[in-house]
């Protein structure tokens, strides 16, 4: 059953929630959110603080909507002109902090829409006219252009952009600082190439953090036997373990190299 915000006893008494909007008795408004006309909350939504919902927009039951996310606004695109365009979001889903979603737009057949069971990492954008399926997770920063479609449990990983028109099919992996421009394929493992190495030692950061010549005179000898040889990783440390005058921080990139578990950059 759904009650007009008027007779709402849960609203913390900084927020705003225009007369319009339609709340379930059950939902928590916390400081100083905003809730605009035609937005209706279903049962048991939780909108911490600082949370702005404009409308038309519609959201399920039992969503947690974190502080500073931004949700139904206006669609970022130059043609859009004001029409009522939706937005609607399933059950269950968590939106975290700072996340923009935004309404459709007329061009795109006026709707927006995020189904349930779903995971809205920090700082995520879901562009206009974007249908997101269910048991999804938009990871931190993660970026939806518009009229993109993400398929039933598919993961898009931090720091991705997604082209517009894409479309990601479901179950599909997609590693974090990818930029996809084409459809990914369901049920596959798609990221950017891992081309990436260490470069020596810094130096610099080092003498400023005060440590002497004869310190990094060693840490030097360290990482020339680790990335200049022949040697593997292995060779390498069992190398640098027969020196006998080696000192801490030696021994601690030694240690720190044994205790990796997803290996090292080199």
């Amino acid at each position: 059953m759904v009650f007009a915000a008027s007779t709402m006893t849960t609203i913390h008494p900084t927020a705003i929630v225009d007369s319009g909007a339609k709340v379930h008795s059950t939902c928590k408004i916390g400081p100083y959110c905003v809730v605009g006309a035609e937005v209706e909350l279903g049962e048991g939504c939780d909108l911490a603080s600082h949370v702005a919902i404009e409308g038309p927009t519609k959201i399920g039951a039992h969503n947690r909507l974190f502080p500073f996310c931004s949700i139904g606004l206006a669609p970022q695109d130059l043609t859009y002109a004001g029409e009522p365009t939706r937005l609607e979001i399933g059950n269950h889903n968590t939106i975290r902090e700072f996340v923009t979603i935004n309404r459709g737009t007329v061009k795109g057949g006026g709707l927006t829409q995020v189904g349930s069971h779903n995971l809205v990492m920090a700082y995520t954008h879901i562009a206009h006219d974007c249908r997101v399926g269910d048991h999804v997770i938009l990871a931190n920063a993660a970026t939806l252009g518009g009229h993109v479609t993400v398929g039933d449990w598919a993961q898009v990983g931090a720091l991705c952009p997604v082209h517009h028109f894409v479309q990601i099919g479901e179950y599909a992996f997609i590693g974090g600082g990818t930029t996809i421009t084409r459809d990914v394929l369901p049920f596959s493992k798609t990221s950017a190439a891992r081309d990436t190495h260490a470069y020596g030692i810094n130096a610099v950061g080092l003498e400023r953090r005060g440590f002497n010549k004869e310190r990094i005179a060693k840490i030097h000898h360290a990482y020339k036997v680790l990335l200049a040889s022949k040697l593997n990783t292995s060779q390498a440390l069992e190398k640098l373990k027969t020196e006998s005058d080696r000192g801490e921080d030696v021994e601690r990139l030694i240690q720190f190299i044994e205790a990796s578990e997803r290996g090292v950059i080199k």
